[in-house]
């Protein structure tokens, strides 16, 4: 499979009044709750669009505490250069996934699913999943929205076809959260530790499942990217407090999906 070197560059979701009146809306609708009675509060680390540093220093950071984590793999950034560094490649899914990490489905592009037709939704995800198959990876169970993003054409069509459709509003995934549509918490930006915490702290006292999600992972992150000292106090913090660390997919199987 050939790799493209060509740099990514950043890109903007839709700001407008418009993008954010629909991105209220949505979240009111074509909804599935979520049934989540839990006996210890879960929690999963996921890196979404899989630069490199995550699947190297983040994985090291889990497997080195038996854990582990979920990657959202956009397989058209696969070896390319971007605001995050290097995007990781094929075979560091394949050694992923050998590893016992999840590897999940982003769109193919990293397709905006908020501006983007149910068409060209659907076929940039086919492309994605024909790409992870090839890596020898698991059909993928979970999702990530682009950017968080998402319009009624794509949240409907991908309602049965992934266990969880992840969005990146804040919030737990517990009874009544919308597993089309699930929240997540970024560990991303100066106070991102913090916040990472803070949502620990709520998932904790009420048994639920917290969905955490960053991208690189180094001494010194992008924009979007966590370092590696506040990844693993997030780690061990959790394991202290006794959560059960999950991946997404597993996290899905234990309320019953």
């Amino acid at each position: 499979m050939q790799i493209s070197h060509e740099k990514v560059d950043a890109y903007e979701p839709d700001r407008s009044l418009k993008g954010k009146v629909r991105r209220r809306l949505i979240r009111l609708a074509h909804r599935r709750p979520a049934r989540v009675k839990l006996e210890r509060p879960m929690v999963s680390f996921s890196f979404d669009d899989a630069p490199a540093t995550a699947c190297e220093a983040g994985a090291q950071v889990l497997e080195a505490r038996g854990l582990r984590g979920t990657y959202y793999f956009a397989a058209g950034l696969t070896g390319r250069d971007g605001p995050m560094g290097r995007f990781a490649t094929g075979d560091d899914a394949a050694r992923l996934h050998a590893a016992g990490h999840e590897i999940a489905c982003h769109t193919f592009s990293h397709l905006d699913c908020g501006q983007a037709s149910q068409a060209e939704t659907l076929a940039d995800i086919d492309l994605n999943a024909r790409h992870l198959a090839a890596w020898g990876t698991d059909a993928p169970v979970s999702f990530a929205y682009p950017y968080g993003d998402v319009a009624a054409p794509a949240k409907t069509a991908l309602a049965g076809r992934f266990k969880t459709l992840r969005a990146l509003h804040h919030g737990l995934v517990a009874n009544g959260a919308d597993l089309n549509q699930a929240p997540a918490v970024g560990i991303e930006g100066a106070d991102g530790e913090q916040v990472a915490l803070d949502w620990l702290d709520r998932a904790h006292r009420r048994k639920a499942w917290l969905i955490l999600y960053t991208h690189d992972v180094s001494p010194q992150p992008s924009q979007w990217g966590c370092t590696t000292g506040a990844l693993e106090r997030l780690v061990d913090g959790a394991l202290t407090a006794g959560f059960d660390v999950v991946t997404v997919a597993e996290g899905a199987r234990r309320i019953g999906l």
